[in-house]
């Protein structure tokens, strides 16, 4: 049976309980469910502080997790990135009161302080750069106010928070995460069972990013009509009883779906229909 950790909460446990559900795995109905099993999907789900995902992963107890990208390099653990998941997509910067720094370079000989010691004293080994990183669990925009630090390391989504605490973000970006789901490092990468839930979470991204679109058109206007909808291989293409027509049904990403519909509008297609993809194998 596989074991899998999932996040118990925060930003990252909701939207993987509901990616999970959509591939057709069984899920809790209780947030106080530690552990339950999937015995139709043969898979066993611990569910976890995100925080603790990658240590379990990486002693071979559990087989995958699902955690974020920052958590997992700020571990430390012997675990891998096998599949990004595309939700819970954050940006970590540096941040300092106006004016007191513009460049990672301007962080020789400062403290800077963080919930994420690992990633920061990574970067700043990385970047030759001999600063001290002190830790803090939670709101660090307040080390600054209070002298513990002159630089702070966190996740910025729209800096509001930062903003007002008279700080300002300043370098380049420290990493760039997202959810993603994680191995133990040097475990098997053919293991089937693995693959499978791979297959199956890569169905549902993709389901998500494309919709089927289905519409009518001339043959005579059927290369230029291919051309916006050229699908994954290639479009299907059927004669319709109407001498001169055919129909013409093709994935094409969702967020590109209005406009080609204009544009085969334009071109003389009619009866231009698009329907949701609950699921998919490539």
């Amino acid at each position: 049976m596989l074991r899998i950790a999932v996040p118990n909460k925060g930003s990252l446990s909701g939207p993987a309980a509901d990616m999970l559900h959509e591939a057709g795995y069984q899920q809790r109905r209780e947030s106080k469910e530690l552990r339950i099993v999937d015995p139709t999907n043969e898979v066993e789900f611990f569910y976890l502080r995100p925080r603790d995902i990658a240590i379990y992963v990486s002693s071979g107890r559990l087989d995958i997790g699902i955690t974020g990208r920052d958590l997992l390099v700020d571990s430390g653990a012997g675990a891998e990135e096998i599949l990004p998941l595309g939700f819970a997509r954050s940006t970590f910067r540096f941040a300092a009161k106006p004016g007191a720094a513009s460049g990672i370079e301007d962080l020789k000989g400062k403290t800077v302080a963080t919930s994420y010691e690992g990633i920061v004293a990574g970067h700043l080994a990385d970047s030759g750069i001999d600063a001290s990183v002190v830790h803090l669990d939670g709101a660090v925009e307040t080390a600054i106010e209070l002298g513990v630090a002159e630089v702070i390391a966190d996740v910025v989504e729209t800096g509001t928070s930062l903003r007002n605490a008279g700080l300002e973000v300043f370098g380049e970006p420290i990493m760039h995460s997202e959810a993603i789901v994680i191995r133990r490092t040097g475990a098997d990468a053919e293991d089937p069972k693995v693959q499978q839930f791979l297959r199956r979470l890569q169905g549902v991204l993709v389901a998500r990013t494309y919709v089927m679109m289905d519409y009518d058109c001339r043959v005579e206007q059927l290369e230029k009509a291919v051309a916006l909808t050229p699908g994954l291989e290639s479009p299907t293409v059927s004669p319709l009883h109407n001498e001169g027509w055919v129909a013409v049904r093709a994935m094409v990403p969702a967020k590109e779906a209005q406009r080609i519909m204009d544009d085969l509008y334009a071109i003389g297609a009619r009866a231009i229909l698009t329907t949701a993809i609950h699921a998919c194998r490539l």
